[in-house]
């Protein structure tokens, strides 16, 4: 597995446990549908949360809100479209975005951005 594959897998487990930390109820991680990939899925005061983590070294290049563009965006909302009809889903729904952060010592940081889009 290549590095940065090994740092986004990493990024989303951080973010996992952060958001348990937080009472976000785990469902699932890494769930596809057709070119889709939601990376978690929790629930957290009746509403289904679909998350997008994305990793940082540093603000240099941007932040992580940044790197999801419109064509992700539809893709997201597709693939949680086909999660909802699968479960039967009737309640409430959002998109997040969990930025991990890394300085330069190591020190880990969470930025999220609830209801980042739709």
């Amino acid at each position: 597995m290549a590095v940065h594959n090994d740092k986004g897998k990493e990024a989303e487990n951080l973010a996992k446990d952060w958001l348990i930390g937080r009472g976000y109820e785990f469902v699932e991680a890494n769930y596809r549908s057709g070119h889709a990939e939601i990376d978690l899925i929790f629930k957290h005061k009746g509403i289904m949360v679909f998350v997008e983590v994305k990793f940082r070294s540093g603000t240099g290049f941007g932040y992580a809100e940044e790197f999801v563009d419109g064509t992700k965006r539809k893709l997201l909302i597709k693939a949680a479209d086909n999660f909802v009809y699968e479960r039967d889903w009737h309640n409430d729904i959002r998109f997040d975005i969990i930025g991990v952060y890394r300085d330069q010592n190591g020190n880990v940081n969470f930025k999220q951005f609830e209801d980042a889009f739709y």
